[in-house]
């Protein structure tokens, strides 16, 4: 009798990596949930990825336990969703930076404890964080944002030691400069931090989509607890 294919929720699913990772995973013939804001671009994902598509807003509470009720049992949850003001600290609203404590760190936190014991029932399961190097590094106009993901990858940690004897292991991607929709704002900046990176380059949402396959399939079982840096090498560089 043939396996049941993989079950994979994808926060922030719509566009830049979240869509690249839903359709890497449909191609690897996984049953696709993608989970956004926004329902146009959502639909059109679910379509492209012969996946379903559930709106939530991760910003919301409410939201993110109906999300976990209409998603049902998922083997592989991938916190991609991200929010981010930049600025220095003194100019940052306290409206943005309760926008990124919510969808950066509060969302994938109760989202996480409402899939991942089902996880642990069915005694399988794999998390994936999407992180940044400025969790790890420090960096200019990006204090609030920087810490939100910092507390995201404290709980990549935490989540191991909670959920691995269970068979769920639990790991992040630690990102540097990568090309997507909400990225293009960034112009210039963007090569210029890319560029002071030992590769030179920035992340294609297609290499970071792989990188987040890798980390929830069957090769990566050995790992967990671990913050995989994909950054073409920035975060070690002086």
């Amino acid at each position: 009798m043939a396996s049941e294919p993989t079950i994979a929720l994808i926060t922030g699913g719509t566009s830049g990596i979240g869509r690249a990772v839903a359709q890497l995973f449909s191609r690897q013939g996984a049953s696709v949930i993608i989970t956004d804001r926004d329902e146009v671009r959502g639909r059109d994902v679910a379509t492209e990825t012969a996946g379903r598509f559930i709106r939530a807003d991760l910003a919301s509470p409410e939201d993110v336990q109906r999300l976990a009720s209409e998603a049902g049992d998922v083997d592989v949850l991938v916190n991609n969703a991200g929010y981010w003001e930049l600025g220095p600290s003194a100019q940052t609203t306290e409206a943005g930076f309760d926008a990124m404590v919510a969808v950066n760190f509060r969302g994938p936190f109760f989202l996480t404890a409402a899939l991942a014991p089902k996880m642990a029932a069915r005694g399988h399961g794999a998390i994936v964080n999407v992180s940044t190097m400025v969790a790890a590094r420090g960096a200019a106009g990006m204090a609030a944002y920087g810490a939100s993901k910092a507390a995201l990858e404290a709980l990549t940690r935490s989540w191991a030691t909670e959920y691995d004897p269970a068979g769920v292991r639990v790991n992040a991607v630690a990102l540097g400069p990568s090309r997507t929709e909400v990225t293009k704002s960034m112009g210039e900046m963007l090569d210029t931090l890319a560029a002071a990176s030992p590769l030179g380059r920035a992340n294609e949402p297609d290499e970071v989509a792989h990188a987040i396959a890798y980390l929830a399939g069957e090769q990566a079982r050995p790992i967990t607890g671990t913050v995989l840096a994909v950054d073409a090498g920035r975060v070690f560089a002086l």
